[in-house]
């Protein structure tokens, strides 16, 4: 905590009664609990959080476990940080409010009501996503009083009927999207062509962040239905894939579509029946374009998408007729993860198994040296067969030079042809 261990350091004493008693630390979002002492939230949330039930300093039993905000101290605090701040004492920010759950029923019961004003809906859901939007334990208060099923029947109530309907589902679906379904609300979801046909339509809207909330509950639809005919069926809709990998090639201005994109097209692809709609919307360019771009997680999962691409016919070819995949392949090999290296070299496998110009182009690229590489260090037992296999299936292919010259080739104890 900057706010809290800058002082220490450049000599600045803090006031005893701005640390809180049980961290000892500056106090950045003081509450007072029912014995009348005041603590920073989140140690004495992680104090009751263990099963504590009294007070730390006083071992008074807590009557009750609500913490009410010190907005006197807490401002104390920040004036005291300004008055400071030439020795390096950073201003506390003013904390947001978590959801209590008063509140929480009282917007769900505003947006969820019929006879309520539209206005007075909408600026509900409106709380609502502000609320779930600011931290994991707001979104867990919301998701503990029916919200999800409530959110669900507005999204799907009668979209078409107006503009200020549209909205509503427009604002319930952006909640929804943050918050996890249970197995039979996504089934909910799966089961009914109309309401997968509705999330398709949506992913053409033009505002991108409705669009990447789409495909945020496909992906979570998807991810969490077990039947495989259920995923079959989302999988078959028409659009679906056009949908999700326009959204992958949206602009760097907007990075969670590279993240949700990702992951409602992998999702999709772990149904084999129709990963060559993936490959006829586009979506071998879209990966290897964007590859560089994803995060860790990210790029490891369109690694894995280009990987079950690889496995039908049409996606190898398209696969190996990018001119970038093989350099690139080859490039991330050992740079990102032993699970990437996996990937990259299962693909690897499959594109110089079809192709002996795909094993030129690795040859070229620099595989040698990468393969060795993966089979003597800490990757995975899948990646060292796959990296086994493919220097197997290129022996003929290495440079004489570049075996002579290689001192892990002659020694590896894990490679014998």
């Amino acid at each position: 905590m900057p706010g809290s261990l800058e002082p220490l350091e450049v000599g600045v004493q803090i006031p005893y009664h701005f640390r809180c008693p049980i961290s000892l630390e500056l106090m950045h979002d003081p509450v007072t609990v029912s014995s009348g002492q005041t603590y920073d939230r989140a140690s004495i949330e992680s104090w009751v959080a263990t099963g504590n039930t009294t007070c730390p300093v006083t071992r008074e039993p807590l009557t009750d476990f609500t913490l009410i905000p010190n907005h006197n101290l807490r401002r104390l605090i920040q004036e005291w940080c300004v008055a400071n701040r030439s020795s390096g004492v950073e201003r506390i920010p003013t904390p947001k409010q978590p959801a209590d759950q008063p509140t929480v029923r009282l917007l769900l019961s505003q947006a969820s009501s019929v006879s309520t004003p539209v206005d007075l809906r909408l600026s509900a859901l409106r709380r609502l996503g502000g609320l779930a939007r600011d931290s994991d334990k707001n979104r867990s208060v919301i998701s503990a009083h029916n919200a999800r099923e409530i959110l669900l029947s507005i999204v799907f109530s009668d979209p078409d009927s107006g503009s200020i309907m549209s909205e509503l589902s427009h604002e319930s679906l952006a909640i929804l999207s943050m918050l996890p379904l249970s197995e039979s609300e996504c089934a909910c979801v799966a089961s009914d062509p109309d309401r997968v046909g509705y999330l398709v339509s949506l992913l053409f809207h033009s505002s991108i962040e409705i669009r990447v909330n789409s495909a945020s509950l496909i992906e979570i639809t998807v991810a969490g239905t077990r039947s495989p005919e259920t995923r079959e069926e989302i999988s078959r809709a028409d659009g679906i894939y056009e949908g999700i990998i326009g959204i992958l090639n949206c602009p760097l201005a907007y990075p969670r579509a590279l993240k949700i994109g990702i992951k409602a097209l992998f999702a999709l692809c772990l149904v084999k029946q129709h990963r060559h709609k993936a490959v006829e919307a586009g979506a071998v360019e879209a990966l290897i374009d964007r590859l560089t771009e994803f995060e860790k997680c990210d790029a490891e999962r369109a690694l894995a998408t280009v990987e079950l691409l690889c496995r039908i016919p049409s996606g190898c070819e398209a696969i190996a007729g990018h001119a970038l995949t093989v350099p690139l392949l080859v490039k991330v090999i050992l740079k990102i993860s032993s699970r990437a290296t996996e990937y990259a070299t299962g693909t690897l496998l499959s594109l110089c198994s079809a192709s002996e110009h795909c094993q030129r182009n690795a040859v070229a690229a620099g595989v040698l040296t990468q393969l060795l590489l993966v089979v003597q260090t800490d990757c995975t037992e899948r990646a060292k067969r796959k990296a086994q296999m493919l220097l197997k299936l290129l022996r003929d292919s290495w440079p004489e030079d570049s075996v002579s010259n290689s001192d892990y080739f002659g020694c590896s104890d894990f490679v014998r042809f």
